[in-house]
């Protein structure tokens, strides 16, 4: 998947301090700034929150189709295909980005992925409206984050984290008004974030239920029911789904022969990994690399 810094240098997304650490920016955006996002699909190793503030946006994202207007956010997800179909001529935003992993190491993650991933999983959408003194407190917070991140402060850096911090236990707070009743017990919080840990570092040598369970020793009927609880899908799922964006990836920024993919993803063989991507891409991966290469 894209990083922060390769995301920068395709999209020209912002101008970046030269302290940048590449972990975390915000900035205004427009029709223009986000459409060039287009470059690279999605396929972003990244958390990304954007609120509209004028004008509506047209988006494909993870296989659905979402309009957002004035006081929607939307919330990005790492590694899943997004495409900007339409930007109104009025439209603005403001969006904060931040890497998949700095992201995970907050001590307040447990909100982040609470936050993150329900009003896709569970609710079938990553749309959230805002209340408008929500709106305007979370846009204060992101405001504050350009002002750091373009100042002289010696500790701009920590003043981001914190601020991101912050962002995330607030905007954890008002998901939690707008659906009180999905609670889980840090346990079972903490063992869904190990997993999401474990999958990103082990995901290509490992594609059996029985890895996890044991790295989390617990059963895998146990880790099963944990990941169908939290996020309604399954263990098989997870793993299927960051294989795809990861050959995705590959097909798209490499020159490797699609064998040659198929085998640093791990896969039996050529034609194995074939009817893999084509049964949850729908086209092969020959066909898929011709249709980006004729963008």
């Amino acid at each position: 998947m894209y990083t922060l810094k390769d995301f920068q240098r395709l999209t020209n997304f912002m101008q970046v301090p030269d302290w940048w650490n590449e972990n975390i920016f915000c900035l205004d955006t427009d029709g223009e700034i986000t459409l060039r996002t287009n470059i690279t699909q999605g396929f972003l190793s990244a958390y990304s929150f954007t609120i509209v503030l004028k004008g509506c946006l047209r988006l494909h994202y993870n296989g659905q189709e979402l309009t957002l207007q004035k006081g929607d956010m939307f919330i990005y997800l790492p590694g899943l295909s997004v495409t900007v179909l339409e930007a109104s001529d009025d439209y603005l935003g403001i969006c904060l980005i931040a890497d998949e992993g700095y992201t995970l190491e907050l001590p307040v993650v447990r909100n982040a992925i609470r936050t993150a991933y329900f009003p896709l999983l569970e609710f079938g959408n990553p749309r959230l409206s805002l209340q408008a003194d929500d709106n305007r407190h979370l846009e204060q917070l992101m405001r504050l984050a350009i002002h750091y991140q373009h100042s002289q402060h010696p500790l701009h850096a920590e003043s981001l984290r914190l601020l991101y911090s912050l962002f995330l236990v607030d905007l954890s707070a008002i998901e939690d008004r707008s659906v009180p009743n999905h609670r889980f017990s840090p346990r079972i919080e903490e063992l869904f974030l190990r997993f999401i840990q474990l999958l990103h570092q082990y995901f290509v040598e490992h594609r059996d239920i029985a890895f996890y369970a044991d790295q989390l020793c617990i059963t895998t009927t146990y880790l099963s029911r944990i990941i169908r609880q939290v996020s309604g899908r399954t263990v098989n799922d997870y793993i299927n789904q960051m294989l795809l964006m990861e050959a995705t990836w590959l097909l798209q920024t490499t020159s490797l022969t699609v064998a040659q993919v198929a085998d640093r993803l791990h896969f039996a063989d050529t034609t194995t990994f074939a009817r893999f991507f084509k049964r949850l891409k729908g086209r092969t991966p020959k066909e898929y690399r011709q249709g980006v290469n004729n963008v």
